[in-house]
Order: structure tokens, then C-alpha cells, then sequence
């Protein structure tokens, strides 16, 4: 029976074991062969060690190389080499898939990230790709972890919708009509009743706003799940699609909110660290040096607390040149966030209060009428890696927010329909599983933690 790298141990040395997998390098000789196979079920490889009396020895290793695919049966001993504690001697290979040394992309050498993209298919094979592959893995499961055991219910809000949550209409249209003889009415506009829905019908930009009704009727929710912006933003920070951790709360307010991110975040780092110390290890010494420790700061002190304002004049009392000028009003760049977090604090910052015109319609309006109860949460290298509010729960304050920015009630009815019949003070906030991935690890680039990237003009895969 076939066994996965990842489990075997030095308890196995002495036992005889198949193991099946794709070839990193071969060094061979007429006498012995070493070989270094990797299954992705961890970091590290196995090294196999070929014995010229095998059956059918020449013949095998002559069709080996980097990428193909084999199976070895053999004995675990002790190593005597110093990179492994254990090794394989093989007593029988069997070759599942051949691959051509002359044409297979991956080549014993670093390629760039960029080249990296355009063989998506088979970057995962690489050391850097597959890492981030298995920290994604650990941090999916660790946010379901985190809500489960947090007395949260795994709730999933349609990707086809007719509500723009965000109000900003950067979404990408649903339709079956024929692009080439569209149905027009009497306005000369498209008839979207034509249409499969029978209205204007997009891509979610979030799960939120369906999210609240759950909340208001079994308290504590969560949503995991894709997302998409037609942003024409061709930046190492945005995807056109990517994934959308969303929980909601009733009977939260921001306090509770911010609790929550906090702990949330915490909860990841340290599950990650536990369950994939090689991999860390790897983006601990080759793509962010000490990033190990500065998870370890975030997991080991509490995150800093400040209200927008307070951030402003820190901002403004700052020596340093930002690109973008700073002023009680405007948002905050990723410039700033990253000053705030990075150099001033040097630790995870959640900034509060924001200036109710810079923020979405949903989020609640405060005592002093200019601002709204928002948070951000803002981390070292990505800038917000979490956006969230108290929602405004009261019917004719929100009715009156939807008016300003023109945004059309029928298509809102039933949110806030919801404020009408028992409403409650309630809370959520979204983190773009990408950027949490982008952290933990120390990538640059968000299109290298997302396994097929989609941005402005490519969508290939």
C-alpha cells in the first residue's frame, strides 16, 4: 500500500514501504542511482537510493528524469547524509508517467515568478508554489476551525446576484442574451427581462449582505467563498477573482467586531506555524527573511487600537513623504496603512471610526453624525487585510443612506425588510483570503498565492 511522504517517520527505518511520486532530481551511474522524489504531500523530498542490481537497472534509470512519475518499493534506513534522517534503498521502480527532458519547463534552476504564471499547470510541482498550496490548505481548514469551535454556522450566499453590495457597480454582468442581437425595449435600452433572470443579474462582489439575514436569525455566521471585482487593477494586491472570509454577528457591535478579527488572525498564524513548520521554514529563509518571528509577534501582543482621526494626525505628524497627501477625510493608501503597522506601531494596527463618506451604506452611522462604526485592520507588508462594520440596524437611517447615493430600494427590499421585523445591532467583517495567504507567507505578488489568477486580460487555465 502506498504511503504518503509526509507520514513516514524514523520509526519506519527497517520497514519496507511503496511510495509513489514525481522526480525533483536523478544523479545516476552504472553502479547506483540517487533519486529525489516528491508526492506534495509535504516540503521535503525522499531520497532514493538505486542499486545497479535491480532488474532491468540500465533500462529503467535510462527513462527517468526531472518530472516523471514513479513508483518505489524499498527499505527505510537511517541516512548518513546530513540534509535527510532517513532513505529509501529501493528494491523495485516502476515508471507511471515518462516525461521529456527536453521540453519539460521546470529545469533545475529558479525561475521567475512571472514565467512561473504562464505555466500555471505546472508550478505547483515547484518548491515555492507548492508550499503556498499547502499553507493555503492549512489556513482554510484553520478558518473553519476557528468559527466552529467559536459556536459559528458555515452559511453559502449566492455568487450570482442582483444586489451590488459595495454600491460602487465594479461587477461582472450575468447574462445568456446574445451579445451579437441584444433585446431591446421600448427606451431603446437592453430588455433584461429577456434575460435568464429577467433582470440585470452579476458576479457577487460579497456575501455580506445575504450573510446578515442568516446572522439575524441564528446569530453568529460565516461565509467562505469566491468573490469577483471587474477592477481594471493591474497591481501585485488585486485579483478579479479571489476568495471572501465573511463572518457575521448579532448582538455585536464594533467592540465585539474587532475582538473577533483579532483572535481570528491570531487563531491562523498559530495553527499554521504548528502544522507547517517546513514549509514556513522554506519562507522563513528564501522569500521573507524572519517572517516566522513576525508571526510570532502578531500571535504574542495584542493588536494596537485607533480611532481614523488618530491615525490622521499621526500621519500628518510624521516626517515621511507619502505619495498621496494626508488629510481627515480621505481613505487611507496602502502607503499609510503600511507606515502605521510597519514603522509606527510595528505590529497589527485596527483603525476605527472612519468618516462616513468614504465608507459603504450599510455601515452604521455614529452619535456624531460624521462618522460611521468601520474598522480596518491593517498588517505588516499587505496594508488592510480586513474590512468591517457595525451594520446600521435602524430601517429609516439606512433607507435615508440609500436615497443619498442613488442606489434603487426594489432592488434592496428584502435588506431592509430585514430592519423592520426584529432588527438587532449586529456586526461582520470580510478578509480576502489571498492577502491572509500573502502575509503568512511573505509572497509579493497576490497572484502567486491564488492556484489560477485571474486579472485584467488574462484568464487562461
Amino acid at each position: 500500500m502506498r504511503r504518503k511522504i509526509r507520514n513516514i517517520t524514523q520509526k519506519d527505518i527497517d520497514t519496507i514501504l511503496t511510495i509513489k511520486g514525481w522526480i525533483k532530481s536523478i544523479r545516476s551511474s552504472k553502479k547506483f542511482s540517487f533519486i529525489a522524489i516528491n508526492d506534495g504531500s509535504c516540503f521535503n523530498s525522499l531520497q532514493i537510493i538505486v542499486d545497479s542490481n535491480i532488474d532491468n537497472y540500465e533500462n529503467i534509470i535510462s527513462q527517468l528524469s526531472t518530472g516523471a512519475s514513479i513508483s518505489a518499493t524499498g527499505k527505510i534506513v537511517k541516512s548518513p547524509g546530513k540534509e535527510q534522517s532517513f532513505e529509501m534503498q529501493a528494491t523495485e521502480i516502476k515508471i507511471i508517467g515518462e516525461c521529456d527532458p527536453e521540453t519539460y519547463p521546470l529545469q533545475k534552476k529558479r525561475h521567475s515568478f512571472e514565467f512561473l504564471r504562464t505555466i500555471a499547470h505546472l508550478r505547483p510541482r515547484t518548491n515555492t508554489i507548492g508550499a503556498v498550496a499547502r499553507v493555503r490548505n492549512a489556513l482554510s481548514f484553520a478558518t473553519h476551525k476557528f468559527f466552529q469551535e467559536n459556536g459559528f454556522l458555515y452559511v453559502n450566499t449566492p455568487i450570482i446576484t442582483a444586489a451590488d453590495c459595495e454600491g460602487a457597480g465594479e461587477m461582472f454582468k450575468v447574462t445568456t442574451l446574445d451579445q451579437n442581437n441584444l433585446p431591446k425595449n421600448d427606451k431603446n435600452q437592453v430588455d433584461y427581462t429577456k434575460d435568464f433572470f429577467g433582470r440585470p443579474s452579476y458576479l457577487t462582489v460579497s456575501g455580506q449582505l445575504e450573510g446578515e439575514t442568516y446572522a439575524c436569525a441564528l446569530s453568529d455566521i460565516y461565509t467562505f467563498g469566491p468573490t469577483f471585482r471587474a477592477e481594471n487593477s493591474n497591481t501585485s494586491r488585486h485579483l478579479a477573482e479571489f476568495w471572501m472570509i465573511e463572518p457575521e454577528m448579532a448582538f455585536a457591535d464594533l467592540n465585539k467586531n474587532m475582538e473577533c478579527a483579532e483572535k481570528y488572525i491570531q487563531y491562523c498564524l498559530e495553527y499554521v506555524l504548528e502544522k507547517c513548520p517546513q514549509d514556513m521554514e522554506f519562507f522563513n529563509k528564501f522569500i521573507s527573511k524572519g517572517i516566522i518571528e513576525k508571526l510570532k509577534n502578531v500571535i504574542n501582543n495584542p493588536f494596537e487600537k485607533l480611532e481614523y482621526t488618530k491615525a490622521i494626525e499621526i500621519l500628518k505628524n510624521s516626517k515621511k513623504k507619502f505619495e498621496f497627501p494626508i488629510e481627515w477625510g480621505k481613505d487611507l493608501q496602502s502607503e499609510h496603512e503600511r507606515y502605521l503597522a510597519e514603522e509606527y506601531f510595528k505590529k497589527p494596527v485596527i483603525v476605527y471610526n472612519y468618516p462616513a463618506e468614504i465608507k459603504s451604506f450599510y455601515m452604521r452611522t455614529n452619535d456624531d453624525g460624521k462618522t460611521v462604526a468601520a474598522m480596518d485592520v491593517l498588517v505588516e507588508g499587505v496594508g488592510e487585510i480586513i474590512g468591517g462594520s457595525q451594520r446600521e440596524e435602524r430601517l429609516e437611517i439606512l433607507e435615508k443612506k440609500t436615497d443619498k447615493i442613488g442606489l434603487n430600494k426594489k432592488d434592496y427590499w428584502w435588506y431592509l425588510e430585514l430592519r423592520k421585523y426584529g432588527s438587532v445591532p449586529h456586526s461582520g467583517f470580510g478578509l480576502g483570503f489571498e492577502r491572509l495567504v500573502q502575509f503568512v507567507t511573505g509572497m509579493e505578488n497576490v497572484r502567486d498565492v491564488i492556484p489560477f489568477p485571474r486579472y485584467p486580460g488574462h484568464c487562461e487555465f
